[in-house]
């Protein structure tokens, strides 16, 4: 296709910047050496005019303060002079001579004859290379020689040569900003390369975002990075749930239906709600679910879920614009940034860590009626009276059956029966090795996870092999990962159904075997029909099967070119392959198939299955520049990536298996009625162009840009790309001359950032039309299609305008405080738009919707002890959201209208303009009339009716608090660790689903909360709470009656250990470490609203064994 001449006119500038940042690094040695500055000194300390020299060039100097501190104060005028003749003019005369290399000047003293006394001595040189956990050499890194003042620092390739004195023994110590120092004992060896790692206390130093990496002190966003031992210290189950623990603006929701399900996911938000969260249909997945990344490719929440954290070395949180813009389409919901372990080189090292995992039911929440209780409530209800003898005869048959269970003694406690305290095991086995050209690792994981309801099992079965090989000024690396997990449910089925089993009945018969049908009740009147109580775990005696399973592969190849030593660039390719599948099968005999009579009996038994498929395909290259010029320091990034993603699945529903033992599919009688094979496929792809700048000035004034083209198959053919971009600015304020006496201060950044981020969790064909074959109409052989789904060529991206300030700040060098204050809002919001039914559709896809989301985070740590054996520190968050919808469209309106309709006990969503999407709606109640015990409500137009009507909706309430975070404490003595951290929630509203379904609603025939057998209306006079429970449940609409507010506070973690590592036989037993630890996690949690929780699969308590050696 030709090109229009503003797209050669676009290559010809980018061609002559390349050239021009070619040209100038080529030149930069020399440029260096020739600099000039301009000084006016008058007995000054040397220290005072090389801080001068460093600030006007760029140039750092190392030498020895020592020994510098000989030399007189310096007397200096120079106005534009070279570099060396300043130098020249300062070391005259001083018995010390200077040497440039790069941006390095090195300071060496010139006693001749101390230097011959020295050399007449030394018997030994030693050289080589000093490199970080990433193959990279190090420059200006210290070394010296322990004991005496014999020292040197490495060159710009890492390189050093090091003369030793003859002395007995010889440690060297290898010292750099940000690395934990290393000591080397000399074993006579030539040559010693040295390999040092990051210190954990100083990871924050640099801001590693999956793209590109930022030096922490100059970079602008809102990012905090947590280490492997952060994550570990509040807790060992997963990543998220660590997470969960640590940082404020990271929120998982409770889910009040599936507990600690092992094989269930809670929502995650950051910084609260973008999306209209009440409409899933029309979103694919969460629409305000952050991005996930590993190792720098985007990956899913299961992933990071079943992740081993033995494997994780950090995760960062981007949360402002100015953090996660890279990501552009993607980064409106947060970014999760996971990085992984890297090997390390040396003689092979080998590390195992074991846990045993106990995971015990927490059933606080719950408080049933026992079997004399829940009798008297159904007799108090007028389960069994009538006006006629003849009948009331037979309820008191049924009656006296049931109290003679009571009397001898039945009293099941049926939420015990399908639960279990659940054994589960870790293991993880970790080796790593290699040389300065060849680093190798692999890791072999095993996770069971066994939960409390039985037969309730996560198993996850990962390897890992990663391979890094450096050729000179290229560096390949490469990592393939295995993964592969089966999810197995309780055949026990739901735990609401144990819930609501009465207690006088039995599941074992006389003879200890298990019941199918425990009893049933009956009106005595003609047509009535009788409820029958079916045994539930009967259902799993019978070969009641459901599990899902996956396996992935995923490939990750890296190669790294630096081309000049301020100019790097990186390409990457990512590949991941899954398949998975999901089983279903209930037999015949199932007593959800009990009622199943006549025609339908030859049909009890289903098996449904559904299996599929994904791949994705990733690849970048990106190009990294840094560079100082004088004060100035510049780091420039640049990418190109793409993304490409299928997927597919099949399924299908089967009935007919009257033989228990039949669990195959193929035995299936027919498929389930109108029912049929079904399937669907999705393919999406994307581009994308990214420049990112980072610039200081002084180190004090800093700025970061971003820019982020996307181009998506997602979005309407007028609307395919989409511009997000960030701008942020920041200042060091305790690097300015006024603070410098101010010593207490060590830390005071203030940033500030604004720019548009996008979301696009959306369905793949959304802006098309799409096509779908008829299935049942067929003409001259030839099989027509139909329109699906009207397409809208100008939907576009959801954005989301990011505006942040905040500042860290370190006090004492152990009080640290971070806060952030933002303000997002989000456009374009996507929604369905209503359509007149003469179109032949109801709806179709639409930009329309705005929302607010306004709030702060803060953090606080302090480290208020700290000796040579140990440390005591204390930690603190708080996070504040508060969201608002400021636009709908009609399509929403009339959802609330539809909403209004509904018969509903429980709160409906609504969204109306200036509400929160958290916002309870209900009618305002008055309480219960003591006259006749029917509910007061209030109209609004103020006056009182007893009719409720949907039409005096108000908002109630708000579910989201106005509070939530952490606090907690961690502390070390002489090897011996304890950590602990409380989670809380303040100022939100609940609406308590569980009064109204479990007291006031309650279907008697089920067993009720104890809560029944007080504070219910029942003759005229009482002031009452609830309304009269009778035998027919009560319908109770949304009313203020049931809104609590909801006040939080849960232990989260409890952790201690013990390290072996100052044990002097642990070497000798050939091991480098031994650490056993104990967590505790979900010890307890006290709030102000009494609710039954985990209705469908109860909530736990989980303790944890864990050792951890290294070989």
């Amino acid at each position: 296709m030709k090109k229009s001449k503003r797209e050669w006119y676009r290559y010809f500038v980018c061609l002559l910047l390349g050239l021009f940042v070619i040209s100038a690094t080529l030149h930069a040695q020399e440029a260096i050496e020739k600099r000039s500055v301009t000084l006016d000194f008058k007995s000054a300390p040397l220290k005072d005019v090389l801080e001068s020299i460093r600030k006007q060039t760029g140039m750092n100097f190392v030498y020895n303060v020592e020994q510098v501190a000989s030399i007189e104060p310096v007397t200096i005028q120079a106005k534009q002079e070279t570099v060396g003749k300043v130098l020249s003019r300062i070391f005259t005369g001083t018995g010390f001579r200077y040497e440039i290399k790069g941006k390095i000047v090195t300071l060496h003293k010139e006693e001749v004859r101390k230097m011959v006394q020295m050399l007449s001595l030394a018997k030994r040189k030693v050289q080589g290379t000093v490199y970080d956990t990433h193959n990279e050499p190090l420059p200006g890194v210290n070394i010296q020689v322990n004991g005496t003042r014999v020292g040197t620092t490495t060159e710009m390739d890492g390189r050093y040569t090091l003369i030793l004195p003859d002395i007995e023994r010889v440690e060297l110590t290898f010292s750099f900003i940000g690395m934990e120092p290393s000591v080397v004992r000399y074993a006579g060896q030539t040559q010693l390369n040295v390999t040092l790692k990051e210190d954990s206390k100083m990871i924050n130093e640099v801001v590693v975002t999956g793209l590109f990496n930022y030096r922490a002190e100059s970079f602008t966003g809102s990012a905090v990075t947590y280490s492997k031992d952060d994550l570990q210290s509040v807790g060992n189950q997963n990543i998220i749930k660590s997470l969960q623990n640590l940082e404020p603006s990271f929120l998982v929701a409770d889910n009040y239906l599936n507990g600690s399900n092992p094989n269930a996911f809670n929502d995650i938000t950051i910084r609260g709600n973008a999306s209209f969260t009440g409409l899933q249909s029309e979103y694919d997945g969460n629409p305000n679910e952050p991005l996930f990344v590993v190792d720098g490719f985007e990956t899913t929440r299961q992933q990071v879920f079943d992740l081993d954290m033995n494997r994780v070395a950090s995760v960062t949180v981007l949360k402002d614009a100015a953090a996660k813009a890279i990501y552009g389409a993607k980064a409106a919901n947060g970014v999760v940034v996971v990085e992984t372990v890297e090997p390390e080189k040396g003689r092979l090292r080998l590390t195992y860590t074991g846990d045993l995992n106990i995971e015990a039911p927490d059933l606080s929440s719950y408080d049933l009626c026992n079997a004399a209780e829940k009798l008297q409530v159904e007799l108090n209800s007028g389960r069994y009276t009538a006006t006629s003898p003849s009948y009331a005869q037979a309820l008191r048959e049924q009656y006296n059956n049931l109290l003679k269970n009571v009397s001898e003694g039945i009293d099941t406690y049926w939420l015990s029966k399908p639960l279990r305290t659940g054994f589960g095991q870790k293991h993880s086995v970790y080796m790593e090795g290699g040389d300065d050209r060849m680093r190798y690792s692999g890791s072999l994981g095993y996770n069971n996870i066994a939960g409390v309801m039985k037969g309730s099992n996560r198993n996850t079965l990962s390897g890992n092999i990663k391979l890094s090989y450096r050729y000179k000024n290229l560096l390949f690396r490469n990592s393939l990962s295995i993964t592969s997990n089966k999810a197995e449910d309780s055949p026990y089925g739901s735990f609401s159904d144990y819930v609501g089993m009465n207690p006088y009945y039995s599941p074992y018969d006389a003879n200890g075997n298990l019941q199918k049908l425990l009893g049933y009740y009956l009106y005595p009147a003609t047509g009535s029909t009788p409820v029958y109580y079916y045994n539930p775990l009967y259902n799993a005696s019978i070969g009641t099967n459901n599990f899902s399973k996956y396996t992935e592969y995923t490939e990750n190849f890296y190669i790294e070119w630096r081309a000049l030593e301020s100019l790097r660039f990186t390409a990457r390719v990512g590949y991941t392959y899954q398949t998975n599948t999901r089983e279903d099968f209930y037999p015949g005999d199932h007593t959800k198939f009990a009622t199943w009579t006549g025609d339908k009996y030859f049909k009890r038994g289903s098996y449904a299955i559904s299996d599929g498929s994904s791949e994705n395909l990733s690849a970048d290259i990106t190009a990294n520049y840094s560079n100082h010029f004088g004060k100035h320091m510049l780091l420039a990034n640049a990418a190109w990536s793409m993304n490409s993603s299928t997927s597919e699945k099949h399924g299908m529903t089967a009935w007919g298996f009257l033989n228990n033992h039949v669990d195959h599919i193929s035995f299936a009688k027919q498929y389930a009625d109108n029912g049929k094979p079904s399937g669907n496929e999705a393919t999406t792809r994307s581009l994308g162009l990214t420049g990112a700048l980072n610039y200081s000035y002084d180190d004090r004034y800093l700025a970061d840009f971003t820019l982020r083209l996307n181009g998506s198959s997602v979005f309407g053919s007028d609307n395919r790309w989409g511009t997000f971009w960030s701008v942020g600015l920041g200042w060091n304020l305790h690097k300015e001359k006024f603070m410098k006496e101010v010593e207490f201060v060590n830390l005071f950044k203030l940033r500030a950032s604004y720019g548009l981020t996008g979301s696009q969790n959306f369905n793949p064909y959304q802006a098309k039309a799409t096509y779908k074959f008829y299935e049942d109409v067929v003409y001259d052989n030839i099989v027509g299609s139909y329109l699906m789904g009207m397409a809208n060529d100008k939907l576009k991206w959801q954005q989301t305008a990011e505006m942040n300030m905040g500042f860290d700040l370190q006090l004492f060098k152990d009080l640290n405080i971070r806060f952030d204050a933002y303000r997002n809002k989000t456009k374009d919001a996507l929604l369905s738009m209503t359509l007149p039914t003469s179109t032949g559709f109801s709806s179709y896809q639409e930009n329309l919707g705005n929302v607010e989301n306004k709030g702060y985070d803060a953090t606080l740590s302090w480290r208020f002890f700290r000796n040579k054996h140990g440390y005591i520190s204390a930690n603190a968050s708080v996070g504040h959201n508060v969201n608002k919808i400021t636009k709908i469209n009609d399509a929403l309106k009339a959802f609330n209208e539809g909403q209004d309709g509904t018969a509903t006990t429980s709160p409906v969503i609504r969204y109306e303009e200036g509400q929160s999407m958290t916002a309870i709606w209900a009618v305002r109640s008055q309480g219960i009339d003591p006259v006749n015990g029917q509910e007061i409500f209030l109209k609004k137009d103020g006056t009182t009716t007893y009719d409720w009507s949907a039409g005096d909706y108000v908002v109630a309430g708000d579910s989201n608090p106005k509070y939530h975070g952490n606090f907690g404490f961690s502390g070390e003595y002489k090897g011996i660790g304890l950590s602990c951290s409380f989670r809380y929630l303040l100022g939100g509203d609940y609406y308590n689903q569980t009064l109204v379904n479990r007291v006031e609603n309650v279907n008697i025939a089920n067993n009720v909360d104890r809560r029944v057998l007080h504070d219910t209306w029942q003759n005229i006079g009482d002031v009452a709470t609830f309304k009269r429970i009778t035998s027919r449940p009560n319908e109770t609409h949304p009313t203020t009656r049931f809104i609590e507010k909801n006040n939080e506070l849960q232990f989260a973690s409890l952790s201690c250990y013990y390290d072996f590592k100052n044990q002097p036989w642990l070497k000798q037993a050939f091991m480098e470490r031994l650490r056993v630890s104990f967590y505790m996690n979900d010890l307890f949690r006290i709030s102000t609203v009494k609710t039954e929780r985990g209705l469908d699969y109860p909530y736990a308590r989980n303790f944890s064994f864990s050792l951890s050696a290294t070989f």
